[in-house]
């Protein structure tokens, strides 16, 4: 390992503890610098669709992902009524984020990595050797992310997908019998704060079936998180230093997987930086070849999620999406293929 140049990763997600761990793996010295700590609760679906064969081996996560729950139909409602039965072509993997991440941070210090938490960088330009993880991009945006995980919640399906007033949610079974719901909806100004919050973004959304399911059942108070300012992106971030997962792209929530794009961005970057480390290329043109993978890795996928997600957050729009998925005239299969 001495014989290599170590390489720096700012923010410990999905995609940055992932990619150390695939240095690690590989002989490369890496160390993640993470502002926060583990385990913690993330907004997020909490469920992977689209995740490969070679990112997992390649990243070493085929174990920690082996006792995931396994979903393969989605069912699909509009105004509070069920509208459709989706069959998954590959099962979607059920595991929460406060165990996925806590999981990857000891498999990447358990293979000889430096993590350090609680360390916030702040210089943020770009430097030989150095990796950018940092998640979403702040900026001005009407939308909210919310979450909670619930006890004693029963699904129609594997996962349930609802569309609504300016708004749509999911349910996702993970481990120990929980469910998460997670919702992305367009801000309202409500004073309320913690859990009751989501279940009066419910509301106001016109979900009111869902919200008296939800009220029944045990939410997980601890588990309540909340995500503002949400912008979504509709091509990879070109820039002057090497960005992964929601740093280099983020995508609509339930269009696409944002869970499998930042694992699959790591795997995209650990060839052109275990050659920056072996001395085999520059940084500017390890730069550079991770962008060119990045973007012929995404192009299709933003392109496709950047038009579907107006039809999934407009009720006019939900509603022809809907009549024309029944009539059988949406063809999944290619849309699948395309958003993931």
């Amino acid at each position: 390992m001495s014989t290599t140049s170590p390489i720096e990763i700012v923010g410990g997600g999905l995609a940055g503890l992932s990619l150390g761990l695939g240095l690690q793996r590989q002989g490369v010295a890496a160390t993640v610098f993470e502002a926060g700590d583990y385990p913690r609760h993330r907004v997020c679906g909490e469920f992977i669709t689209g995740l490969d064969e070679r990112t997992m081996e390649r990243l070493g996560l085929r174990d920690l992902l082996s006792d995931t729950l396994r979903h393969r139909e989605v069912a699909w409602f509009l105004d509070d009524q069920r509208a459709r039965i989706q069959q998954l072509p590959v099962p979607a993997l059920g595991l929460s984020r406060h165990v996925l991440d806590a999981r990857l941070a000891r498999a990447f210090v358990g293979a000889g990595g430096t993590l350090r938490v609680g360390t916030r960088v702040t210089e943020r330009t770009d430097q030989p050797g150095r990796v950018f993880a940092t998640g979403r991009k702040l900026g001005r945006s009407p939308w909210l992310g919310l979450k909670f995980h619930c006890r004693r919640l029963s699904l129609d399906r594997d996962l349930e997908l609802h569309l609504g007033d300016h708004a749509y949610v999911g349910l996702s079974r993970i481990e120990g019998d929980r469910v998460n719901v997670c919702g992305l909806f367009r801000r309202r100004p409500l004073s309320i704060r913690g859990p009751q919050l989501l279940l009066a973004y419910l509301t106001a959304a016109g979900f009111r079936s869902l919200g008296q399911r939800i009220e029944a059942a045990e939410i997980d108070r601890e588990s309540f998180c909340a995500v503002a300012a949400l912008n979504f992106d509709r091509r990879v971030e070109s820039g002057r230093r090497v960005q992964l997962g929601d740093a280099c792209a983020m995508i609509p929530p339930f269009t696409g997987n944002g869970m499998a794009m930042a694992f699959q961005s790591a795997e995209r970057a650990l060839d052109p930086l275990l050659a920056f480390a072996r001395g085999k290329s520059s940084w500017t043109e390890t730069r550079q070849a991770i962008e060119a993978a990045l973007q012929a890795r995404f192009r299709v996928r933003l392109a496709a999620a950047d038009a579907l997600h107006p039809f999934l957050l407009r009720p006019r729009r939900q509603r022809l999406l809907t009549a024309l998925s029944r009539v059988r005239l949406i063809p999944f299969g290619p849309l699948y293929s395309a958003l993931h």
